[in-house]
């Protein structure tokens, strides 16, 4: 699909400013340190580019030239292989399956329930909490495994991983003494530049970050 005339001839990305997966590929855009134009999206009235670039009128969506990709797992390999360095996948197949299967589980388990809090009703927010909370004490040994999300450096893994951690307080989510781990694994990521670089004005106000 060409790109529409009225989108630069450069690397754009459609993204809304409180987005979990939206998030998930500012995070690695500022990972591999490239530059980017940011379109804004309100979801409720999506612009015309993105009504004409992608069917589901969704984001994110990436722009790359003639090239447009939506769905964040997509968009985040691709931007991977599109910009080598530094890597964000291991380079054996044993480990780069497991870190795909982790960030699908990320995707189908966690996510929504990350949605359901922040649109949904009453009753779902409540019930997504109680579940999202579930979850990533289940994953506990995940988080102990390595210094990162199963693996010892920065992955994409921890790209779809650290936005939900980092909204946890603005979920309303208090995980208990035992799963202080998590926010040690958050505060590493956090205070990283390209993690502060990869927020928007919005998502900054979700939690303070200590120095």
């Amino acid at each position: 699909m060409a790109a529409s005339p009225r989108i630069r001839n450069a690397l754009t990305l459609f993204s809304s400013p409180d987005c979990v997966v939206c998030h998930r590929v500012r995070l690695v855009l500022a990972a591999k340190g490239v530059s980017y134009d940011l379109v804004p999206v309100d979801t409720a009235n999506p612009p015309e580019d993105l009504l004409d670039l992608n069917p589901y009128h969704s984001v994110p969506t990436l722009v790359d030239r003639d090239l447009v990709l939506y769905a964040a797992s997509v968009v985040s390999e691709y931007l991977d292989e599109r910009y080598p360095h530094p890597p964000l996948m291991p380079v054996d197949p044993l480990s780069r399956a497991r870190l795909r299967l982790a960030m699908l589980r990320v995707e189908l388990e966690w996510v929504p329930h990350v949605q359901a809090i922040q649109n949904g009703s009453r009753v779902q927010a409540e019930a997504g909490r109680k579940r999202l909370k579930e979850l990533l004490l289940a994953a506990l040994p995940l988080f102990k495994a390595a210094r990162f999300f199963l693996n010892s450096e920065m992955s994409l893994a921890d790209c779809a991983v650290a936005p939900i951690v980092y909204r946890l307080p603005a979920l309303g989510i208090v995980l208990p003494k035992e799963a202080k781990v998590i926010e040690d694994y958050g505060q590493r990521i956090f205070r990283n530049p390209g993690f502060l670089r990869s927020m928007t004005p919005e998502e900054k106000l979700l939690r303070e970050i200590p120095a």
